[in-house]
């Protein structure tokens, strides 16, 4: 791998990869990017994004209300389903197809170590993402992610949950956009353990046809502004040897 920039992002576009298959690759990439740091003399290791989709799951956060999960497992399993208990920030959510996930695995030493400061970015950069396609984007105080509303169409309403974890200043998990996503998922749980508001997607809302894959470019766009970054893109397979020659392990990751 040649020496990159101190800024630069690998940006890894990975299509549709089963949830504990991304955790689990988060977890070694965030494990290289912290013995990078600690190596003597310090290594420099491109920060890295996943961009992909998942099967069906609901996953809970670490400090999450399990009641928050409506249904048994024998329903999640009717409805195919699967689920896990995670170790991010926030309660339960849901991920699926016509969703776009990130997954930021950013070294925050190299650009500022502000927890709060970094959601906030994220936030900026799915809010510049929705206002692309005519949707006003907003956040509402003490509520992590992005909102829209309140407007005609009724009160605030989810369009992008977030929940992140951070070792070292190394992060991981990240957001979760509504893209095209079926919404009746949410009906088995109470999205983020906020019983009071609704989930949207940008397709409903901007009421126009589009896809997951249409939505990466500008997403991967305003996080290089945001960020300041040098990026580089890889796709498929060619995204699967980057994060194999950076992890020093295999990757076997289905993708669809």
């Amino acid at each position: 791998m040649s020496s990159p920039a101190p800024n630069e992002i690998v940006v890894c576009h990975l299509g549709r990869v089963p949830y504990e298959r991304a955790w689990a690759l988060q977890e070694r990439v965030q494990e290289r990017l912290i013995a990078a740091k600690r190596a003597e003399p310090p290594e420099t290791v491109p920060h890295v994004l996943l961009l992909l989709e998942h099967p069906p799951v609901y996953t809970l956060g670490k400090s999450g209300d399990a009641d928050n999960l409506l249904v048994s497992e024998e329903r999640l399993d009717a409805i195919g389903a699967a689920f896990h208990r995670i170790g991010r920030g926030g309660d339960v959510t849901f991920h699926g197809p016509g969703q776009l996930v990130g997954y930021p695995l950013f070294d925050l030493d190299r650009f500022f170590t502000d927890l709060g400061r970094y959601l906030r970015t994220l936030e900026e950069a799915i809010i510049r993402t929705c206002a692309e396609y005519g949707v006003t984007g907003t956040r509402v105080d003490g509520r992590t992610g992005v909102w829209v509303g309140p407007d005609e169409q009724g009160a605030e309403r989810k369009i992008c949950a977030m929940g992140v974890r951070c070792s070292r200043w190394v992060t991981m998990h990240g957001f979760a956009l509504n893209v095209t996503t079926d919404l009746s998922y949410f009906d088995h749980i109470v999205p983020c353990g906020i019983d009071d508001r609704g989930v949207t997607s940008l397709a409903e809302e901007a009421e126009v046809s589009m896809t997951v894959d249409d939505v990466r470019e500008p997403v991967t766009g305003h996080f290089v502004d945001l960020f300041d970054a040098a990026v580089t893109e890889c796709h498929g397979t060619d995204a699967q040897a980057f994060l194999r020659e950076l992890t020093g392990e295999p990757v076997e990751i289905p993708m669809r």
